[in-house]
């Protein structure tokens, strides 16, 4: 395989054949279901797939098969199986539906509609993980262009990703013939601490999350004369909360949902740090505000492998402009749990779950609705071909040595295949470094990283042993 042909090849077919599409997928405001009920009736969900069909059926390798299902009532999964010239069967996967808009996009810039700037491809999606589709496709071709020998390669695609991947299961199981036995799984929905040389994750955080509705009236009632005999909403879910999370540290207080941290998981870290020169600053910190911790080491343990409790929601409180004297009748909070990687979320839900139901204060009302949960990942050792493959890629095409590192995300799918296939291999990468900010406002790709990670991918594939 000539390397430089390769690297020109995938860089071509990014300008020619993924840009222009991706930009076109971005205008598309394809939410996930947990965010968009109606999302069927919407439309957007099929106008990405037929968008995704139309590309494929332009781009698909000689001899592949397509596979589309959609079950009644759940999100289609796209599935394109490529015949092996040799031994192995190879999982590569991404999804296509896309978190909400979120506010705070600068001028000129906005969720559905994609500019392009200094190499930057901004919109909703992106990144997360709208190129996962095409980038693995281009980095099969780059290969096939040059006469490679591949294996057998399934590129799975999902569309409820962003909504805990609730209709995978399904799926896997319909395709489980078709996918057969996973040697190799590789996900391109992760992120790099830097975009100067290879980075992989090598493990996920789980997650839990709920709507807690704390109620204690039938209506809103006047607060001056109401205060200091009915309690306050607000007041009695800051209670629940607190027997979950210490204020002053955020540490969880919930013993269930702490665990045992293996030593190498550190060992990985501080080489992290080090490369990054104790470098943490991709998040837009608001004036002097400083991080819960300034010991680089403990911060990327802390977002790796601690539980961590974070409100993104909230109900029953207006806003400022509409915030009268009334003593409101309920406040309902939607609160999200961060798991270390190797904690059962079913054992965990349970526990909070117990700690919140438990003597409500004032005998309030109390209520509480689970989303589906999803475990974490800690992934196998790499084998010795799959190291050495890595850090050649990321020599030739970053020439800095491969890195590993915990994410503090959460991709439901690994844990599925980590259960379904445990002596399958795993390459968790993606393209989400500094400041792409997915979930949030300015996505954005990193085009040059996207084209190195798309060559990465390819020698891997090409070194995957006969």
């Amino acid at each position: 395989m000539k390397i430089d042909k390769l690297e020109k090849d995938i860089s071509n077919f990014w300008d020619e054949n993924i840009l222009p599409t991706l930009t076109d997928y971005i205008k598309i405001p394809n939410k996930s279901p947990a965010f968009d009920p109606d999302w069927k009736q919407n439309g957007h969900m099929d106008a990405v797939l037929e968008l995704a069909k139309k590309w494929i059926e332009k781009f698909q390798p000689e001899g592949s098969t397509v596979h589309i299902k959609e079950g009644e009532n759940r999100t289609p999964v796209i599935a394109i199986e490529i015949p092996g010239e040799r031994d192995g069967n190879i999982l590569m996967y991404g999804h296509l539906d896309k978190q909400p808009e979120m506010e705070g996009w600068n001028d000129g810039l906005g969720p559905w509609d994609p500019v392009y700037i200094d190499e930057k491809l901004y919109g909703r999606g992106g990144a997360d993980d709208g190129y996962a589709l095409f980038a693995s496709l281009g980095s099969i071709l780059s290969l096939k262009t040059q006469g490679a020998k591949l294996p057998r390669i399934i590129v799975l695609i999902e569309f409820c990703e962003e909504s805990g991947s609730p209709d995978l299961p399904y799926y896997m199981d319909k395709f489980k013939d078709t996918i057969g036995n996973v040697d190799l799984v590789i996900c391109l929905d992760s992120g790099a601490g830097n975009y100067e040389q290879l980075w992989s994750t090598v493990s996920l955080r789980g997650m839990i999350s709920c709507n807690l509705k704390v109620e204690v009236l039938s209506e809103g009632v006047h607060s001056g004369n109401a205060s200091g005999m009915v309690p306050s909403s607000f007041r009695l879910i800051r209670q629940l909360i607190s027997r979950l999370e210490d204020e002053k540290t955020g540490e969880i207080l919930v013993p269930e949902l702490h665990a045992d941290i293996p030593s190498h998981r550190y060992v990985e870290a501080q080489k992290m740090a080090s490369a990054l020169n104790g470098d943490f600053g991709s998040f837009p910190w608001h004036n002097s505000t400083s991080p819960m911790t300034e010991n680089s080491l403990d911060g990327l343990i802390g977002r790796t492998w601690k539980p961590t409790l974070s409100v993104v929601g909230s109900g029953g409180i207006p806003s400022i402009q509409n915030g009268g004297n009334v003593l409101r009748p309920y406040t309902e909070l939607k609160l999200s749990f961060r798991l270390p990687p190797t904690v059962n979320c079913n054992v965990a839900m349970d526990a909070v779950d117990k700690v919140l139901r438990k003597e409500p204060p004032n005998n309030s009302s109390v209520k509480i609705d689970w989303d589906e949960p999803a475990n974490g990942w800690n992934a196998p050792k790499l084998s010795g071909w799959l190291e050495d493959a890595m850090e050649e890629a990321s020599q030739l095409f970053y020439s800095k040595s491969a890195m590993a590192m915990g994410e503090g995300g959460t991709i439901p799918f690994m844990a599925m295949l980590g259960e379904q296939f445990p002596a399958a291999q795993f390459v968790v990468t993606g393209v989400l470094g500094p400041n792409s900010n997915a979930h949030g406002p300015n996505e954005f790709l990193h085009i040059p990283f996207a084209k190195k990670l798309s060559a990465s991918i390819a020698l891997i594939l090409n070194r995957y042993p006969s």
